[in-house]
């Protein structure tokens, strides 16, 4: 037996992968139709992330606006009904006439809580660490001001844990973030140290929402949700042209928002697409399990729920040498997309794309990213 994640117990979960049967999928839908099966099958999801808060007045406010490259960035905040105030960055184009369609721009994981929204977005006098961070996944380019300067408003928030939003050390117990201990806040050395101590901190954080009775990802998906119902409080965008898009953690969130979101007319998940049978294979360690929804795959298989959407427009990016998953895992994945908007009659609305090379969203799938947003929301 080779080694994997589970040692000897590999077989156990062998096991258990063929009483996955996904009754909810599209292509096991039957005589319903679609609308009756999205209908069931969203009720089911949002039963398992048992997460359904009030909604409280947005009081949203701009802090300030600069300019960059024809860009304006606005400064913006708005409330939920618990935490911190979500703060984010509203980005359009100088000079425009009518009505924009709108990006929501969702950002990564990565292993960096520090910043969230300023990972994708460029503004002045921003940390030097982020450029390095753009280099590494997304081709140094902050590909939220790209989006703008071609036409389209973009929202990016910061998600809860990270940015604005992330848990202030200074209320955590010290066995939990024990390395920042006489760290200037801020300082180079502190957001690094910061960025490595979340990684056992998530841990304890999900351990408390699930004891709460509810899911971590019930709250990331609520969270972009009230994003879009921000969205549609902008005077700037056209509420019938609005897609979303993010890398890796982002394209996780993508699938969420996408899948149970009827407003989003238009979305590109990147680095985050494979079937759970392969999510099995030796691949589970490199993953943050807790942005797994708890037996989830008792009903559908992980493509089944970006699926949702169907027959609405979707591009997946594969990265063919992408450490995260296994290649058959992502072509697997593919190939059941392809089978579900065949099977809706719409398969030129589905297109799943592999690049060479390792985990990114690098220029070349940003630049097929923007020309499949163009095409259906320009």
């Amino acid at each position: 037996m080779k080694k994997n994640d589970i040692s000897n117990y590999f077989g156990f979960v062998e096991m258990l992968k063929k009483q996955l049967k996904y009754p909810f999928s599209f292509l096991n839908k039957g005589k319903k139709s679609i609308e009756a099966w999205r209908k069931e099958a969203k009720e089911r999801v949002f039963d398992l992330m048992a997460f359904r808060p009030k909604d409280v007045p947005f009081r949203a406010r701009v802090h300030g606006k600069a300019e960059l490259d024809g860009v304006v960035i606005e400064d913006v905040s708005y409330d939920l009904s618990y935490g911190p105030k979500v703060k984010a960055y509203f980005l359009y184009p100088k000079y425009r006439t009518g009505k924009l369609p709108a990006i929501f721009v969702l950002h990564d994981h990565g292993g960096y809580k520090y910043f969230g929204k300023e990972k994708v977005t460029e503004f002045p006098g921003e940390y030097p660490l982020l450029k390095d961070f753009r280099n590494e996944y997304y081709g140094g380019r902050a590909y939220a001001n790209e989006l703008a300067k071609r036409g389209f408003a973009v929202l990016v928030i910061d998600l809860f844990m990270w940015g604005s939003r992330k848990f202030d050390p200074e209320y955590i117990t010290d066995a939990l973030m024990p390395e920042l201990k006489g760290k200037k806040r801020g300082s180079e050395e502190y957001i690094k140290k910061y960025n490595r101590n979340c990684a056992n901190h998530e841990g304890q954080v999900t351990k408390h929402l699930l004891n709460a009775g509810t899911t971590l990802q019930g709250v990331f998906s609520y969270e972009d949700r009230r994003g879009v119902d921000y969205l549609l409080t902008r005077k700037e965008i056209d509420p019938g042209r609005i897609g979303c898009v993010g890398l890796s953690g982002g394209g996780l969130r993508t699938v969420y928002l996408a899948g149970l979101d009827e407003r989003i007319k238009c979305a590109v998940c990147v680095g985050f697409m494979s079937t759970y049978s392969e999510f099995l294979n030796n691949k589970t360690s490199c993953h943050t399990w807790m942005l797994n929804l708890p037996h989830l795959s008792r009903f559908l298989d992980f493509p089944d729920l970006v699926s949702l959407r169907v027959p609405a427009p979707l591009m997946v990016q594969y990265d063919i040498h992408d450490g995260l998953y296994t290649i058959k895992g992502q072509r697997d994945a593919d190939k059941r997309l392809q089978s579900i908007y065949a099977k809706a009659g719409k398969k030129e609305n589905y297109k799943g794309i592999f690049y060479p090379g390792p985990h990114k969203f690098d220029l070349p799938m940003q630049e097929d990213a923007f020309d499949w947003f163009e095409k259906w929301l320009q």
